[in-house]
């Protein structure tokens, strides 16, 4: 709320009616050794103005700085109807609809964003929702496993050229569960995963093959021939997708002469703020012989005994409404706040409105690009087609780079030399609707005078 109404007298009144002589009454049951004899480090109490103030000056200290980083969230203009619609007590204090008869709202919202996100992917049926993005795309490989009985090995193959990041969690949940990954090397000329490297798995039992597009580098992957493969030789195909590039890409769906069979991925850039990195929401899309292996709740429309259209929750196999065993996830946090945000925002934009951002992202990567390539001691990495990310490579370490670059206020990019030292000096740079011409060639009249500077190691 954003204050709290009750006076003194209202509190002495409720008070009197519940026959509570004071407010500490109310929790005599708890026992006083167990009570907090203050609150450390808590100021006292201040005014509405005051607080205010408080958080303005702590906000303030992050600064404004112009954003180039990306790398699995991204930094995109969200419409103020979304939020202002979001915060309504009718979104905001709904948590997941236990109770489908008492949360129509809330399920035909989520029905909506069901029907959006298969259609975005295009495939047959997508979930409400999962936790972000990596733990997702476990998800995603945990199903594989159940939905492809033809396969005994549990083994699934990752590109290098996945974010690091959820690789990392991939291994540490799905690793833990049996499952083996085995990765699958990227073209140091394109940036791409390198087909060939699928020749030596052809015929050995393969449960599923992972593709991110684009990959982790922002290149374009040859998702088609990928998905061929893995099908020829009875593995499941898993897509891992940037939402805002199905505006402008094949969806998963269309992969290949059969498409992809599981499509995960980051909500984020669907009308979420970065927010320091989080909460997010993870999706999940498949094909309709595979529901019942999906995690996640899935909201289904139907009539009633009167013929009226209603709602509810047609598949629910997580722990709370299942036994363990028979559960599909034990990861049973549905971020539905954030989903309601992103069905806000598509409805917003619309299918044009939503090519319209990701193709003015990729003319400002591309500008952004040009303009960092043309100063010394810069060069492109990957010269293929690309979204809205690009590694460029530096003549000395990105440490010092960005550090310098963030003393000007601005967030440089992501340095990714530790995951991918083969690379070398390798910088990470995204570009959205958010940065403007002026925007970058600020960044570039930076970058150049830092690289100039002999404070900054080469």
């Amino acid at each position: 709320m954003p204050f709290i109404p009750h006076t003194d007298a209202d509190i002495r009144s409720m008070l009197q009616t519940i026959g509570a002589p004071d407010i500490d009454a109310l929790f005599e049951e708890i026992p006083a050794a167990l009570r907090a004899p203050g609150l450390p480090g808590v100021p006292p109490a201040l005014t509405e103005m005051e607080v205010g103030r408080v958080m303005g000056d702590i906000a303030a200290r992050d600064g404004r700085p112009l954003n180039f980083i990306g790398a699995g969230a991204y930094e995109h203009h969200i419409p103020a109807a979304v939020w202002a619609i979001v915060t309504r007590g009718e979104f905001y204090s709904a948590y997941t609809p236990y109770q489908a008869e008492a949360s129509q709202g809330t399920l035909q919202l989520l029905y909506e964003y069901q029907t959006m996100m298969a259609s975005l992917t295009g495939l047959d049926i997508s979930n409400a929702s999962l936790y972000d993005g990596a733990s997702g795309l476990a998800e995603a490989c945990l199903m594989a496993v159940r939905a492809n009985r033809k396969s005994k090995s549990q083994r699934i193959l990752l590109p290098v050229a996945l974010n690091p990041n959820y690789r990392d969690v991939v291994e540490a949940i799905a690793g833990n569960q049996n499952l083996a990954f085995e990765l699958l090397p990227y073209d140091p000329g394109s940036g791409q995963t390198v087909l060939a490297a699928l020749e030596p798995y052809q015929g050995q039992d393969i449960t599923a093959v992972v593709i991110q597009q684009p990959n982790f580098f922002g290149t374009l992957e040859d998702v088609d021939a990928v998905t061929d493969w893995a099908h020829a030789n009875n593995a499941l195909m898993i897509g891992v997708v940037n939402p805002t590039s199905l505006a402008v890409l094949h969806p998963p769906g269309e992969w290949g002469a059969k498409g992809a069979d599981i499509a995960c991925g980051e909500g984020q850039p669907l009308g979420v703020p970065l927010s320091s990195g989080g909460p997010y929401f993870g999706f999940m899309a498949t094909k309709s012989e595979h529901v019942r292996q999906m995690p996640g709740r899935i909201i289904g429309r139907t009539v009633d005994l009167d013929g009226k259209p209603g709602f509810a929750l047609t598949l629910q196999a997580r722990e709370q409404h299942i036994r363990r065993s028979k559960a599909t996830s034990n990861i049973c946090t549905n971020q539905g706040l954030l989903v309601t945000a992103a069905t806000i925002y598509l409805s917003l934009l619309g299918p044009q409105g939503l090519a319209q951002v990701a193709a003015v992202s990729m003319q400002r990567t591309q500008q952004l690009v040009d303009a960092l390539t043309r100063i010394q001691g810069v060069r492109l990495a990957f010269d293929t087609p690309r979204f809205h990310e690009a590694v460029l490579l530096l003549d000395r370490p990105v440490k010092g780079v960005l550090e310098a670059l963030a003393r000007r206020g601005i967030v440089g990019g992501y340095d990714i030399t530790a995951r991918y030292p083969s690379l070398g000096n390798a910088l990470l740079v995204c570009a959205t609707e958010t940065r403007t011409v002026g925007d970058i060639e600020t960044y570039a009249r930076a970058l150049a005078e830092t690289l100039r500077s002999a404070a900054v190691a080469a």
